[in-house]
């Protein structure tokens, strides 16, 4: 391997890894989803794994065809910037519906007294507006359909959404010295970048296991729902 690739190649783990870690859209969104819908580590982690390889997929096939297409260099990148506009407004949609879903389950959530008088007795119980009026059942499968719901939506986000720096600055100066030294970069940025996504993610999630807030937790899904918004905005707005 020459001086060229081996260099590319260090340059492409420290792109990733730091790029990974200043974008908190690559982790941020698996730690809100897992605190907001009690995920197991090992499921945050396969989700993390999934939606880190859809990510870098895209990218990655992307620029291939590119370069071996003879595309220009400022024609991907504009795909690329495109590909990225829509990723970031699709995680902040997705955010902001997720908020208003998660608002109204935590006022419907909320607990109750109801007082009764029969036959000259007063008495009273408490209960929620939640699943009031649904079956056992079909409250499970249909809470178990949004949580499906919501994580295709993620993992859709993530294959949309662009490696800025892997075809620019990696893939086409690799391609120029060999089809190995291309693979080689290409595949380096992709297991730091995804490896990165998922020591990040299980960090959090171990860190905020123990913290427990009871007066706020029924709102766990609106706050998950604008990290992911804001998550989003960070992309569209602030360009990280």
């Amino acid at each position: 391997m020459s001086p060229e690739i081996l260099l590319l190649c260090g340059t492409a783990a420290t792109i990733a890894f730091v790029h990974t870690l200043l974008g908190p859209d690559h982790y941020l969104p698996f730690v809100a989803m897992a605190k907001s819908r009690d995920w197991s580590l090992s499921r945050a982690l396969r989700m993390t794994l999934l939606c880190g390889s859809g990510h870098i997929v895209g990218s990655v096939l992307l620029g291939f065809v590119g370069i071996y297409a003879s595309i220009q260099l400022n024609a991907l990148e504009w795909i690329e910037g495109w590909r990225g506009d829509i990723a970031a407004w699709a995680l902040v949609s997705f955010g902001l519906v997720y908020t208003a879903w998660g608002l109204r389950r935590g006022y419907r959530s909320k607990t109750h007294t109801h007082w009764h008088t029969h036959a000259g007795v007063r008495h009273s119980h408490i209960h929620t507006h939640e699943t009031s009026h649904a079956h056992a059942h079909s409250a499970q499968d249909s809470d178990d359909n949004r949580r499906s719901v919501a994580g295709w939506m993620i993992f859709i986000v993530f294959v949309l959404g662009p490696c800025e720096p892997l075809i620019p600055i990696l893939m086409f100066p690799a391609a120029k010295e060999s089809i190995a030294g291309l693979v080689a970069v290409t595949a380096v940025f992709a297991l730091v970048t995804v490896a990165t996504m998922l020591a990040a993610v299980a960090l959090s999630v171990w860190g905020l296991k123990s913290v427990r807030l009871p007066r706020i937790e029924r709102f766990s899904d609106a706050i998950a729902g604008s990290t992911i918004t804001l998550c989003g905005l960070s992309i569209a707005v602030l360009g990280l």
